[in-house]
């Protein structure tokens, strides 16, 4: 599905340097936006900003930062400023997450998980809104996952931290409806991405293509869906964690993860 809606407007995506960000830029590009890229290899942004500019003739920005370093978010929107930009969607999209036991996980991983995944992403969100409301609107993506709906053993921070993520998005939507800023949230399931081998473990059988799995959440984004979830099999666990106890999905977790660990 092609936009005309968007045509024109500035979208900074996080993450942006490989798997579902990298697909989301091309989709934003495609459909005639000007792009500002943000991830921590900026070798892997030029290359991407070239192939964007050479396939679509975009407008696209490099903003190298590390969204695990607090002081990130800072510079990313300092950038912004000083190339003028205002900015009409913002796609919080980075994430990362540690697979093992707890107690196994170095404090300074866990730590790097949680302002990667919770605070850069509030941060953005909370200096994006006063140029949207003044604008008249704007509109916010922020990627959870499936792993929003359940405990996460053997993954636990990164579980906590996208159920996070979700809740955020769902109570911003309400309160920011009035201001014409619409948020919405994309939760992928295992998917094919560099995500799994940073985490310590294997893709999982059955894992979506990051292409396809991008393209349905810009699609339900486009769409204004207050949640969009891709493919049968995610929908189907989502469902069932609205209805299984907590303990009997965190032992299910539990025995998907310990299968995926590399060991």
């Amino acid at each position: 599905m092609k936009s005309d809606s968007i045509h024109g407007q500035t979208v900074l995506v996080t993450g942006a340097s490989s798997g579902i960000g990298r697909e989301f830029a091309r989709l934003f590009a495609r459909d005639g936006c000007r792009l500002v890229l943000t991830a921590r290899s900026r070798e892997a942004l030029e290359a991407l900003a070239d192939e964007l500019r050479a396939a679509s003739g975009a407008e696209v920005h490099v903003v190298a930062a590390d969204l695990s370093d607090p002081e990130a978010p800072e510079r990313i929107l300092a950038e912004l400023g000083r190339l003028g930009l205002a900015l009409d969607i913002l796609v919080n999209n980075a994430g990362a997450g540690k697979v093992g036991p707890f107690s196994g996980i170095p404090w300074a991983d866990d730590e790097a998980v949680m302002q990667l995944n919770m605070h850069a992403p509030t941060r953005l969100i909370k200096e994006a809104i006063p140029g949207m409301r003044s604008r008249g609107g704007g509109r916010i993506l922020n990627v959870a996952s499936t792993g929003s709906y359940q405990p996460g053993p053997l993954t636990a921070v990164y579980y906590a931290t996208k159920a996070y993520v979700l809740s955020l998005t769902l109570a911003l939507r309400s309160e920011l409806a009035a201001d014409g800023i619409e948020v919405c949230a994309f939760c992928p399931g295992a998917t094919r991405t560099e995500f799994s081998a940073r985490a310590g473990k294997r893709d999982q059988p059955g894992a979506m293509p990051a292409d396809r799995a991008a393209r349905i959440g810009y699609e339900g984004f486009l769409r204004g869906k207050a949640v969009t979830v891709p493919g049968f099999g995610n929908k189907l666990a989502v469902g069932l964690s609205r209805v299984l106890p907590a303990t009997v999905l965190a032992g299910m977790v539990y025995r998907i993860q310990d299968r995926v660990i590399r060991k």
